[in-house]
C-alpha cells in the first residue's frame, strides 16, 4: 500500500491505474485430461466438459451479461474435481451435477452470494 492509501501492485503500479475489468465474472472450468489410470484422476473423466457446456448455455439462457465461462487446463486440484474457479473473487467450487451448476450460476454469478456446500478451501485436498 502506498503512503496515500492506494494499493500498489507488482511491477510498481497501483490498482487505481488498472483498467476496468472486461468481464464482471470470469468462470474457469477445468477440462484437463490425464492419461487413463493416472493416480490423481482428471476433471474431464469426471464430466467437466459436459458441465462446462451446460454452464455456458445456462448462463446465456439466464441473460447473464458480462459473464464468461471458459475451459481451463489443469487447475491442480484433480482429486477434488470437477473443479472451477470464479474471478475476480477467486472462489473455487466442486460441481458434480447440473443442479450444482445451476446453484452456482443463480447464487454466485447472478447475485454475488456463495454456495458454501460446494466451495473448496485452500486446505481441501488429497
Amino acid at each position: 500500500m502506498t503512503a496515500d492509501g492506494r494499493t500498489q501492485v507488482a511491477g510498481g503500479g497501483d490498482a487505481a491505474e488498472d483498467p476496468a475489468p472486461y468481464f464482471v465474472r470470469h468462470v474457469f472450468v477445468c477440462t484437463n485430461e490425464r492419461a487413463a489410470g493416472h493416480p490423481r484422476g482428471c476433471c474431464k473423466e469426471k464430466g467437466s466438459i459436459g458441465l462446462r457446456d451446460y454452464m455456458k448455455a445456462k448462463a446465456k439462457a439466464m441473460g447473464l451479461a458480462g459473464i464468461r465461462v471458459n475451459s481451463a487446463g489443469c487447475l491442480d486440484r484433480c482429486e477434488l474435481g470437477p473443479t472451477m474457479v470464479i474471478y475476480p473473487e477467486g472462489v473455487w467450487y466442486r460441481v458434480e451435477t447440473r443442479q450444482d451448476v445451476d446453484e452456482v450460476l443463480e447464487s454466485h454469478v447472478a447475485r454475488g452470494e456463495r454456495v458454501a456446500r460446494l466451495m473448496l478451501r485452500p486446505e481441501d485436498g488429497p
